[in-house]
């Protein structure tokens, strides 16, 4: 029997969910959190490709993770934990939009199998999928579609007038029948996101379903999409993607390139205009797909796909909960006692509370935004922040002083640096420690501890099969990050 073709899962994980803060944060944002399973969005995108199974009519290949260049090492980190440990993880140097984005990953689709033009599953790497049975039989479908080179879009049976999607008008009606078996639709629109009344409507007639996002695809047919349509964006991904560079397992674009790019989606640069005119040679589709479809926007959509005790609360974390009513209350690092509450939203963690009714929860994003205006950090990390050698967590402080919880990855280094204005005391209290001091190189155990004085070259690395684990005390007239100069890294940092 011939091969079976090949199809790429793409993952456009570059966005920032600022409507879930105080969860989600620039540098750690809600595709790389566990907000409605154990694993996180991305890793869950991932694996929801396991059920396609063996009678699927391609061959699953390695994702191709396009990504901004800040969350690198988190996204490595979480597909190394699934087993996904040759991927290409493509870095963004800016955000430009997701038609870029998949262009970028097109180019890389298309040099790892130049004699095979793959087609491409697009899937952002922030959606919950209920029903991974139903999604496989969506994508079989948009598999044979995209074989005969439409570009495939994929648009949720509405469960209600929802006025957060945008909406896809079909051609006719969806029938019954494709809820089971998914029937390829012709479009005849896309809809920007209505008011309630036009929701309605939209429902009533059943000839709109919700814009998912994601598409379906040959890597070729795109380029050629992309270049008919949208040229600009095209010439500058092309010139980017030639002048690339491998950074460890990450392949970097040139930032120069890639900034001329026009920031535009997916849907705008190209779908639309498939839609508009058909006498360009290029045909779209879309996929009915009822598979208990989110795509986690807000507080409410976390809310909706949960599991709701009796009175429709969903509660996580150390929570005392009475007399509430249909409320989500999340506790991270403290208790928090609840008390005849309905329809609201409470959510805390070690920097931040968000109390918020649930009607306004499109509206967090207007914290972060006074946040980043009053050029506070509780919008950009949590306490903890994560490094591509583990992590650290500031744990207190005051005048020429601050603690830090330290967490070292066994086998992980941190680089060979050094400090003008502070000096450090490490206490260790589990693991061992290799620490280098100027010219020294010794072990500290469980229970020790030792001096690194201002302006010393040092580096610590955990030698051993566990996680090392220690207390840092800086001292020192400026603690900021900023004051570190680096010798020497594993990791590419400069």
């Amino acid at each position: 029997m011939p091969p079976k073709p090949s199809l790429i899962p793409v993952i456009l994980s570059g966005g920032s969910g600022t409507r879930l803060w105080p969860l989600s944060r620039e540098l750690f944002p809600k595709q790389l959190l566990p907000l409605v399973g154990e694993r996180t969005m991305l890793q869950e995108t991932l694996l929801r490709l396991e059920h396609l199974g063996a009678k699927a009519p391609f061959q699953l290949a390695s994702p191709i993770v396009v990504c901004n260049q800040d969350h690198r090492f988190l996204v490595a980190e979480q597909l190394r934990e699934i087993g996904q440990d040759k991927p290409t993880i493509l870095l963004e140097p800016c955000r430009k939009n997701t038609a870029p984005a998949l262009t970028l990953a097109a180019l890389g689709a298309a040099e790892r199998t130049p004699k095979e033009d793959s087609v491409l599953l697009v899937m952002p790497a922030d959606h919950v999928i209920l029903d991974p049975v139903a999604f496989g039989q969506a994508v079989t479908s948009g598999f044979h579609m995209a074989e005969q080179g439409h570009v495939v879009t994929f648009g949720v049976v509405p469960t209600g007038p929802e006025t957060g999607y945008g909406y896809i008008k079909a051609s006719q009606p969806t029938p019954n029948a494709s809820v089971l078996r998914p029937t390829p639709l012709k479009i005849d629109a896309f809809v920007e996101k209505p008011d309630a009344a036009t929701a309605t409507q939209f429902v009533a007639s059943g000839e709109y379903l919700w814009n998912s996002g994601m598409f379906m695809v040959k890597a070729g047919q795109w380029l050629k999409a992309i270049a008919h349509f949208h040229p600009q964006i095209a010439t500058a991904c092309q010139s980017s993607f030639q002048q690339k560079e491998h950074d460890l397992f990450f392949l970097r674009v040139n930032e120069g390139e890639f900034s001329q790019s026009p920031s535009d989606s997916i849907d705008y640069a190209v779908m639309e205009r498939i839609t508009q005119s058909t006498a360009d040679g290029f045909q779209s589709a879309v996929i009915p797909l009822d598979s208990g479809w989110s795509d986690v926007g807000a507080w409410t959509s976390i809310w909706q796909a949960h599991a709701k005790d009796p009175q429709g609360n969903v509660v996580r974390g150390d929570v005392h909960s009475r007399g509430n009513k249909n409320s989500l209350i999340m506790a991270e690092e403290r208790l928090v006692a609840a008390l005849g509450l309905e329809d609201l939203i409470v959510v805390e963690t070690a920097d931040a509370v968000l109390v918020a009714h649930r009607s306004h929860a499109q509206d967090v994003k207007q914290i972060v935004e006074w946040l980043k205006e009053e050029k506070r950090e509780e919008h950009l990390t949590h306490k903890t922040v994560y490094r591509p050698w583990g992590n650290y967590k500031n744990i207190g402080g005051g005048e020429r002083y601050q603690v830090k919880r330290i967490t070292v990855n066994p086998g992980a280094s941190l680089s060979l640096q050094m400090h003008h204005h502070r000096a450090e005391h490490w206490v260790v209290v589990k693991g061992s420690a290799q620490v280098t001091c100027g010219e020294k190189v010794f072990l500290v155990s469980e229970n020790e501890s030792t001096y690194i004085p201002r302006g010393e070259w040092h580096q610590l690395t955990n030698p051993g099969k566990i996680p090392l684990e220690m207390v840092e005390v800086q001292s020192g007239g400026y603690l900021n990050e900023d004051d570190i100069v680096r010798k020497a890294d594993s990791y590419g940092r400069k």
